[in-house]
């Protein structure tokens, strides 16, 4: 069984790391239609649109113009999401993805921080860096 430590995994916007990246999450989920008939005994359904979403944490990085810079809010960016690193032979997943928001905390005693939200367009695919 292979497993994965959360620091081997890295963001990329197109082929530029995004810097100072602390954490990501996408989840893919697919609309259902509902299919039952009278006659059914129990519901049915049949898979529909899928769509893709999550988010990138970061400490803020201002300097970064390729990375966190890319993700404004509007942006459409193509997002390459490695939770396993980006080795040859590791897997990662790539798509269209429109940055939704952007959320920016300070604190004392803690780091700066941003946190893009994104959703997707079109499909997630899988793909082996």
């Amino acid at each position: 069984m292979a497993t994965h430590k959360g620091s081997e995994g890295t963001v990329k916007v197109g082929s530029n790391a995004v810097a100072e990246v602390t954490g990501f999450s996408f989840d893919e989920t697919a609309e259902t239609i509902e299919t039952t008939a009278l006659s059914n005994s129990a519901r049915s359904y049949v898979s529909d649109l899928v769509t893709f979403s999550g988010n990138i944490d970061c400490f803020w990085d201002e300097t970064d113009t390729s990375g966190q810079g890319a993700l404004t809010v509007g942006s459409s960016v193509t997002l390459n999401l490695y939770p396993e690193g980006a080795t040859t032979g590791d897997t990662y997943y790539t798509g269209t993805a429109i940055v939704t928001s952007i959320s920016r905390a300070n604190a004392i005693g803690s780091m700066v921080t941003a946190s893009f939200s994104f959703q997707g367009t079109n499909a997630l695919t899988s793909a082996t860096a």
